[in-house]
């Protein structure tokens, strides 16, 4: 019988591979009734936290884990098919985690480092907060790919691959004012997510701004809690766009930062009897497949998603193989023009 996994504890738990490390570490920050049924099930399940695997000769083990926050969000399908093919060629092998939004990624990497003997690790999604001193308790190699990373972490202890999420969606939000909309809404997660959603509402404030355009507080829509999906989803977007209409509140031009969300976008509109482009222009971010397959297609920012991965497994077997120090590369993004904008 294989032996059982703290990620097997957190998931007959129901709670995150953090919760667990907490309740096993007696740490304060934890419900005592939490804390009681984890160590019960731990007791039940004869399970024995491997504090020793941190000191086993990391020779023994290749494996590479892909830790990823977003799993659902098909803008990363083409990024780990790229992650897996590239590792399994170097003969290593190849560990997908999926990190929920509420978990402390830095937490399970210390945990799969010491259960699975990690050569590698690439934090793949979401925004990047914690300390240089919670950075330094990972023992092995790192590569951030895709993450908004926060100003406060000197990037000299650390790899990144990434786009410049301010600069590209500063960029689209442009082309829509040259366009002539005065009135675009953004469609953006809730005000408490510190990620790429942050970074491209930046890109919107000063777009609106350079082109001296009011920022009007009621057009920046966010999800409400009592909608129960995916962030960066069609339905999302979807649900978002349709309170919007129902508001009342006048706009001509829709940006949502994921072409998914894009998509919902649209479909609301046509479910209120609208037309894009002709009613409303709508404008995503990423350059998925289906921004081009969707009819009308949507105008977006193509993020070189293959060559960002490439270019993470790179950087990151250079660091395994002592070949440089850390390095953080900005890909630059493109502007995809559509059927689902027009000139006002």
């Amino acid at each position: 019988m294989e032996t059982i996994t703290i990620m097997d504890i957190a998931k007959i738990c129901g709670v995150g591979v953090s919760t667990v490390s907490r309740a096993i570490n007696n740490h304060p920050d934890i419900n005592e009734e939490t804390k009681n049924m984890i160590l019960k099930v731990i007791k039940e399940n004869n399970y024995i936290p491997n504090n020793s695997a941190r000191n086993l000769k990391r020779s023994a083990s290749k494996t590479i884990a892909v830790l990823i926050k977003g799993i659902s969000n098909p803008f990363y399908n083409n990024m780990l098919k790229v992650f897996e093919k590239e590792i399994q060629n170097k003969k290593y092998s190849f560990l997908l985690h999926r990190v929920e939004e509420q978990e402390d990624e830095i937490d399970i990497a210390l945990e799969l480092e010491k259960e699975k003997r990690l050569k590698g690790i690439v934090f793949l999604g979401g925004f990047f907060s914690h300390s240089e001193e919670k950075l330094k308790q990972l023992q092995v190699p790192f590569v951030l790919s895709t993450i908004g990373v926060t100003e406060k972490i000197d990037k000299s202890e650390y790899s990144s691959v990434a786009v410049d999420d301010i600069k590209e969606s500063y960029k689209i939000v442009d082309y829509l004012c040259k366009l002539g909309h005065k009135k675009i809404a953004i469609i953006t997660p809730t005000p408490m997510d510190e990620s790429i959603g942050k970074l491209r509402l930046q890109g919107y404030f000063k777009a609106l701004e350079d082109n001296q355009i009011p920022f009007n507080q009621n057009l920046v829509r966010y999800m409400e809690e009592n909608i129960d999906t995916d962030t960066y989803s069609m339905k999302y977007g979807y649900e978002v766009t349709k309170r919007l209409l129902e508001s009342g509140d006048e706009f001509t031009a829709i940006y949502a930062i994921s072409d998914s969300m894009a998509v919902g976008a649209c479909k609301a509109i046509f479910e209120a009897g609208k037309h894009v482009p002709n009613d409303y222009s709508v404008a995503g971010f990423d350059g998925m497949d289906i921004s081009f397959y969707y009819n009308p297609s949507i105008t977006t920012i193509r993020q070189p998603v293959e060559a960002m991965a490439y270019e993470t497994i790179r950087i990151l077997f250079d660091i395994i193989h002592n070949k440089n120090s850390q390095e953080n590369k900005i890909f630059p993004a493109e502007l995809i023009i559509g059927q689902s904008t027009r000139q006002i």
